[in-house]
């Protein structure tokens, strides 16, 4: 038990810990832009899909 403790306290004083931190909220960050992205693409090609299908139901 006093060497998990001894790690413990080695983890949260070493440089590593805010560095996994940093990386966490980078990443969170990216997945934020990547979702916001892919559901603007996905409203557009929405919209654009109707449009087509309105226009070839109206064509016929």
């Amino acid at each position: 038990m006093k060497k998990f403790a001894q790690k413990v306290q080695h983890f949260l004083q070493s440089e590593d810990g805010p560095t996994a931190v940093e990386y966490a909220v980078m990443l969170a960050l990216i997945v934020i832009v990547c979702l916001t992205a892919i559901r603007s693409i996905g409203t557009n090609a929405s919209a654009t899909f109707n449009s087509v299908s309105t226009q070839l139901s109206s064509g016929s």
